[in-house]
């Protein structure tokens, strides 16, 4: 059986659906709750990575000091060419292990279910092949990947926030935005942290709602 090693970054930010298929693959996950305190193991003896959300920069080792063995195991299976899919700060924390730039709170924030557009490149993408052009995914970041690793291949951009997804040689992808994540996921967020930036909780939780039946059937496949 197939074994895959994800790394949790925060308490809310479990696998989500995406464990529920991956599981019904088939594939078994270790999920290491990585900011309750849980070791990471020192080598890779897994068959591939996914690396979570959270609310941390990439090298956040300060406050998150699971990142830096994060980032030697993400390393590890790139050089091995084995598997990685990067979430938000998985995806920021990939872009950087293979020598791109991530900062903090640049850009325009993206809060709830978002349109991307996948870029020509993704046209023979192993995952993203054969998606729609135009799609939508739950969003929750105020930071962001600002350059791509040398010879990545650029996949998916939305209005405000360029690279919502990018492939590392032909194995390792990560994502801005949070495909594993639903309406559900939305509507547990704290309301007031929304109105902090000025947005409608309500209205949030409604637009992922209404996206999600067709979201769902994109990021299943």
């Amino acid at each position: 059986m197939t074994r895959l090693l994800v790394v949790q970054n925060g308490p809310g930010g479990g696998p989500g659906r995406f464990g529920d298929w991956l599981t019904a693959e088939g594939t078994a996950l270790d999920v290491v709750r990585a900011h309750a305190g849980a070791p990471l193991p020192r080598r890779l003896a897994h068959d591939g990575v996914m690396v979570l959300g959270g609310g941390y920069l990439p090298d956040d080792d300060v406050r998150a000091p699971w990142l830096a063995p994060t980032r030697a195991l993400v390393a590890e299976a790139l050089e091995r060419g084995a598997p990685v899919f990067g979430i938000c700060l998985g995806g920021q924390l990939l872009a950087q292990v293979a020598g791109g730039t991530v900062r903090g709170e640049h850009g325009a924030p993206e809060f709830g279910s978002t349109p991307l557009t996948l870029r020509p490149e993704a046209g023979d993408d192993p995952l993203l092949s054969g998606l729609p052009r135009r799609v939508t995914a739950v969003e929750h970041h105020v930071d962001a990947v600002t350059a791509l690793p040398p010879g990545a291949a650029w996949l998916m951009e939305s209005e405000r926030c360029p690279y919502q997804a990018f492939r590392v040689g032909d194995r390792a992808w990560g994502v801005q935005f949070h495909p594993e994540a639903d309406a559900a996921r939305v509507r547990s967020w704290n309301p007031e942290r929304i109105r902090a930036r000025g947005l409608d909780p309500v209205a949030l939780a409604r637009r992922a709602e209404r996206d999600e039946p067709a979201a769902r059937a994109v990021w299943h496949e």
